[in-house]
């Protein structure tokens, strides 16, 4: 296969499970899914259904029991925790429906906090994190911290530090879920516009199925098994 041809991402047949007491619960039973630069995939399904536990596995943060996880053509599982550690501070971007701000720092801070957790120079990180946080329209507080931000500002900070490294892939989490209906259109607004600008590729796990019907492609995931909308 020509790199031209090859995916960005690709999971093949991952396969997760859990033990409540005697019983075994089968949360992914083979899933399968494929991304290239600047898509935008959506991923609905009902509370419960595994939907979290996908995508921390696709973002290398849980493992699966089986199944592949490729790179630009490369088997992350392959990679040493410490190779991985790093693949997901430069290669991948996280948002989390509970943003999971530092509050004893400004926006700009933890903006560039990833920056400063992979050696960079502070002042090499500055600039970067001022320009990010005026794509989300947060250039007027910058200084302040976590705690005077609203829902929705907190949430385009998560959005701009999750963007610091220039990531290849983005993973969102139910990323408008605490937000009102303004609030949460403008971030999915932003996240849509800087894929396309940056060629992101955007897993997004949702409940909002209208959201879900602007992006690239949907799927459902119904009994452990991705299927596509």
């Amino acid at each position: 296969m020509s790199m031209a041809a090859t995916p960005l991402f690709r999971a093949e047949d991952l396969c997760k499970s859990y033990h409540s007491g005697t019983e075994k619960i089968h949360i992914l039973k083979g899933v399968n899914l494929t991304i290239n630069r600047g898509e935008m995939m959506a991923i609905v399904g009902a509370s419960g259904s595994g939907k979290t536990t996908l995508l921390q596995i696709l973002g290398t943060l849980d493992t699966a029991d089986s199944g592949e996880l490729f790179f630009e053509g490369k088997d992350l599982g392959l990679k040493t925790d410490q190779e991985l550690s790093e693949f997901r501070n430069r290669s991948v971007g996280f948002i989390f429906q509970f943003h999971h701000l530092l509050p004893d720092f400004s926006a700009l801070e933890n903006v560039m906090m990833p920056g400063l957790i992979a050696g960079r120079k502070k002042d090499k990180m500055e600039g970067p994190a001022r320009l990010l946080l005026q794509q989300v329209e947060l250039d007027h507080r910058t200084n302040h911290r976590v705690g005077e931000l609203s829902g929705g500002e907190q949430q385009r900070t998560a959005l701009a530090r999750a963007l610091i490294m220039k990531p290849a892939l983005l993973l969102a989490d139910e990323p408008t879920g605490n937000l009102d209906s303004r609030a949460g259109n403008l971030v999915f607004d932003l996240i849509r516009s800087l894929c396309r600008e940056l060629s992101l590729a955007s897993i997004m796990v949702t409940h909002n199925t209208e959201l879900a019907k602007q992006m690239d492609s949907s799927s459902a995931l119904r009994d452990g098994i991705l299927q596509q909308l």
